[in-house]
């Protein structure tokens, strides 16, 4: 066994250890997809933070050309991180049934994160510009929203099997 397939392994064990409990209310695919992706959303909160306070500084980051503020330098260094290890968990732990090439679920899983970042900037947009709703809970329900919007698309889409098409 590699060790690769190894922590690939272990990864799953320890997420299925705590799906008992679940077992009655949601698939085990669904229940991998909420622990990878949050387990990549707190990696991500934690990057952005490192990148955000460390290594830009809280500074301009001045590329001679264009001057971009610190907390797009901390998106725009975190998002290829983060982007990379959500379509590994992705791929590798929750939705292991596809049998698409991994180059076209590559090109899929960019098109469904592209599409939740449209998303997120619409749906912010929307309900703190027209709803006036505060913007911190305006992110709760975008990020919700947004999640169903990627589960489904990563689902159907995506990492699709013959079991899980679209009629």
């Amino acid at each position: 066994m590699s060790f690769l397939t190894g922590i690939r392994s272990l990864i799953i064990r320890v997420i299925d250890f705590f799906y008992p409990p679940f077992k009655r209310f949601i698939p085990i695919e669904t229940f991998r997809y909420a622990a990878t992706g949050g387990s990549n959303l707190v990696l991500d909160i934690i990057l952005y933070y490192v990148f955000f306070h460390f290594v830009v500084n809280e500074q301009n980051l001045d590329l001679g050309f264009v001057a971009i503020s610190p907390h797009i330098a901390a998106f725009i260094l975190t998002f290829p991180i983060t982007f990379g290890t959500g379509f590994l968990l992705a791929k590798y732990i929750t939705f292991t049934q596809s049998q698409i090439r991994g180059k076209k679920q590559l090109f899929r899983y960019s098109l469904t994160v592209l599409g939740s970042i449209l998303l997120h900037y619409v749906l912010i947009k929307f309900f703190v510009e027209k709803m006036d709703i505060y913007p911190t809970p305006s992110k709760i329900i975008t990020t919700s929203i947004s999640i169903v919007y990627s589960y489904v698309a990563q689902k159907y889409f995506t990492f699709q099997t013959g079991q899980n098409q679209l009629k």
